[in-house]
């Protein structure tokens, strides 16, 4: 090897280690930035922890008749829901109840829902009577266009509020 191949060998090698210590220092300075504000938004944001938290809760709990059900009892913890998932207060009445939790599918038609107010939807469905719409309400139902989950996902409402609400629908539908 020439003196000229040694001395290039040299220059390259400690340009590569000076690039490679370079990026390792850039690399340590971003963690050590990154350490001190990453998580502090989070840790710092109750609001949003409990955001989460209501989000994620169960959508419902079932009791299951001759079991144990005292684990669905709702405890209260620290910024925890009082109430299922998106419920509010309990409504007063069966037009409240709908505003409440059954526009959300009857609103727009999701998961196969008959619009309220649809009368070529409702016909049929009313036609069946009022016992059968009161049956698919408070226990649920799946068909072919869709399911409807017992008492729309709002299993603390009293069976007569929810009876009320489906009242509500076929008035609007006739």
């Amino acid at each position: 090897m020439s003196k000229q191949d040694t001395h290039f060998f040299n220059v390259f090698s400690m340009v590569i280690g000076l690039l490679m210590a370079i990026a390792i220092g850039i690399f340590a300075l971003a963690r050590i930035v990154a350490s001190h504000t990453q998580d502090k938004q989070v840790l710092e944001e109750t609001d949003y922890l409990r955001n989460v938290d209501q989000r994620v809760a169960p959508f419902a709990q079932v009791a299951v008749a001759g079991q144990d059900n005292t684990a669905l009892a709702i405890k209260p913890e620290a910024g925890a829901a009082q109430a299922p998932a998106g419920a509010g207060a309990m409504p007063k009445t069966g037009t409240e109840l709908f505003q409440q939790t059954c526009s959300a599918c009857h609103g727009a038609g999701i998961a196969g829902a008959p619009k309220a107010g649809d009368k070529a939807a409702w016909g049929p469905r009313i036609a069946k009577g009022k016992d059968v719409l009161y049956q698919h309400a408070l226990q649920g139902f799946t068909g072919t266009a869709g399911m409807m989950p017992p008492k729309g996902g709002r299993t603390d409402a009293p069976d007569d509020l929810v009876k009320q609400a489906v009242d509500h629908m076929v008035q609007m539908a006739q």
